[in-house]
């Protein structure tokens, strides 16, 4: 029975550790202690609020980050704000969602420590410029967090070319489980940082008078690994590889064009986020209509639409708004269905 036992457990073992190589070959990260497992990307992002504000920040200290933040690139550093005295910069944006890069190198002082972007924005599909954020940053000698959740289910993902500093991305946005999420870091950096958690498997050593802490990645990996869902992860990962990501951008891309063109033929249609080039999410509001009744009625019409904030209130802010109709596509999606999209859009129009 044990040895039954002993080998079921070495076989997930190796089948999580597989994963972790799988993960580091998916975003070509140097090493593979340089993968932390995590609930999701706002798991991951919290992480290294917290990790990167106890080892390097001090009252007055200053993070910068954009005005199309998802909220979980926000919140966590406003309760670091709250508790350490640390303060928010934030990236405006012009009325196509492009972020002003002027004003950005305008925002650094002696007291920027951190700088935390969005590569993909989730409600207008903005993609950001991430290697001259981080050009501009490391200039600064200041390490950049790239939220890669939007970005990673939709194109190629290269941490070493981005150079960033942090990289998180979900599992369940590329395919994969809920649950399960990853925090690609600098060596040089989670060196540095304390742990995130306590609890068993991040530890070397324990007695009452000093522990001492495993060796990356396992220092921010407290507790039993979920290694069902890193096993998903990785075969998910394996599934869009083999049907190649450039093809898949490729797709939604002219999805996405294909959508912006047939939408703005909609008396009163108003798109948010008309930058070129960006990403699989289109989001909009036709003109009096409550974005909760289009979505109600496309949602009875069969058709799948988000409504509301989007988890990003400054962006609803910036455009005066209380929120907006969102169209996601992924690499399953077709013409047709962007077709009845639009259909179903001009009837529920016509309605008001």
């Amino acid at each position: 029975m044990c040895i039954v036992a002993c080998t079921l457990s070495q076989r997930a073992t190796d089948l999580h550790e597989a994963a972790r190589e799988t993960v580091r070959q998916f975003i070509n990260a140097p090493k593979t202690e340089e993968i932390i497992f995590t609930r999701g990307t706002t798991e991951s992002i919290n992480l290294v609020a917290a990790s990167f504000c106890e080892a390097f920040m001090a009252e007055g200290d200053e993070v910068i980050v954009s005005v199309m933040e998802h909220h979980s690139n926000i919140v966590p550093w406003q309760l670091q704000a709250a508790k350490r005295g640390i303060a928010l910069k934030v990236i405006p944006m012009d009325d196509s969602g492009k972020l002003d890069m002027q004003a950005y190198e305008q925002l650094f002082s002696e007291r920027t420590k951190i700088v935390s972007v969005a590569h993909v924005s989730n409600t207008l599909g903005t993609v950001n410029p991430v290697k001259e954020i981080v050009r501009i940053a490391h200039e600064h000698g200041v390490p950049v967090l790239v939220d890669g959740a939007q970005s990673t289910p939709h194109f190629a993902v290269d941490v070493q070319s981005i150079d960033c500093d942090f990289f998180a991305f979900s599992g369940h946005k590329i395919y994969g489980p809920t649950g399960i999420g990853v925090l690609y870091g600098k060596e040089k950096w989670l060196d540095r940082m304390p742990p995130y958690q306590g609890g068993g498997e991040m530890i070397e050593s324990v007695s009452f008078e000093k522990t001492t802490f495993e060796k990356l990645p396992f220092k921010f990996e407290a507790g039993t690994p979920d290694y069902v869902a890193t096993h998903g992860l990785a075969t998910a990962l394996n599934y869009v590889s083999a049907l190649g990501m450039d093809n898949i951008a490729a797709h939604e891309r002219e999805l996405t064009d294909y959508c912006m063109t047939r939408l703005a033929e909609i008396d009163g249609m108003r798109l948010f986020g008309t930058t070129e080039g960006k990403d699989a999410v289109v989001s909009f509001l036709v003109g009096d209509i409550h974005h909760l009744d289009m979505g109600t009625l496309l949602d009875r019409l069969g058709i799948a639409v988000r409504t509301g904030h989007h988890c990003a209130q400054p962006v609803m802010d910036r455009f005066g708004i209380q929120g907006m109709v969102r169209a996601s596509f992924g690499l399953y999606n077709t013409k047709e269905e962007v077709d009845a999209l639009v259909a179903g859009v001009k009837r529920v129009s016509q309605m008001f």
